[in-house]
């Protein structure tokens, strides 16, 4: 019972510290922040934030890398369908549940999320989230497609999806998270399904 009191302790203290974090990363970039200021925005000394991080870097760091690892964990789900489910739920233009829980995801990490993926976010962060969406995509297309029936090289189609996914949840971000969850699932599936020159409404006539 008393490691389960201080685990929820934990957990609420490295809460509350990335979301001061998160605060001063939007109004000042995180050059700008210093451990002092950020302990004395969210009440707790410097000796609690150094018994969880070594620096404010480690603290980026750790914030960031728990967010790709369950990023990661929802994007492995799609694995789990077979090449006939999945085909299903773009065909009834029902958004497959791993892409609705992604959005959902974000959504509950709206705020750290938009920070680092904004102007005073970290660069690198984008770079790995792009590559953790390439990576799973990747699996999936090994998995389920023959690359010598591609169209176009499996590299450049990867390039174009995780560029067009990060895309969209960036603007979804920025634009003030309007839509739910789920409708963003749809805007993803169509555009994914039906390419972007249809869903404009512009006749597709173009044949390979």
């Amino acid at each position: 019972m008393v490691d389960n009191t201080m685990d929820k302790r934990v957990i609420r203290t490295k809460r509350l510290i990335r979301n001061v974090f998160t605060e001063l990363m939007e109004e000042k970039g995180f050059e700008g922040i210093t451990v002092k200021e950020l302990t004395t925005k969210a009440d707790i000394n410097r000796g609690t934030f150094y018994l969880h991080y070594k620096d404010k870097q480690d603290l980026l760091e750790q914030c960031e890398e728990q967010i790709i690892n369950e990023i990661n964990d929802i994007l492995k789900i799609e694995r789990q369908l077979n090449l006939e489910e999945t085909l299903n739920y773009y065909s009834k233009y029902e958004p497959p549940p791993f892409v609705v829980k992604l959005f959902d995801y974000i959504l509950e990490n709206a705020s750290f999320m938009k920070v680092m993926l904004g102007p005073n976010g970290d660069p690198s962060f984008q770079i790995r989230m792009k590559e953790s969406l390439r990576k799973n995509m990747l699996v999936k297309i090994e998995e389920k497609f023959h690359k010598e029936q591609m169209m176009v090289p499996q590299e450049c189609l990867l390039a174009y999806i995780s560029s067009a996914y990060l895309g969209v949840i960036q603007y979804w971000l920025e634009s003030g998270l309007k839509e739910s969850p789920r409708d963003m699932a749809l805007v993803l599936l169509k555009i994914t399904f039906l390419g972007p020159l249809t869903v404009t409404g512009f006749p597709n006539t173009f044949k390979s």
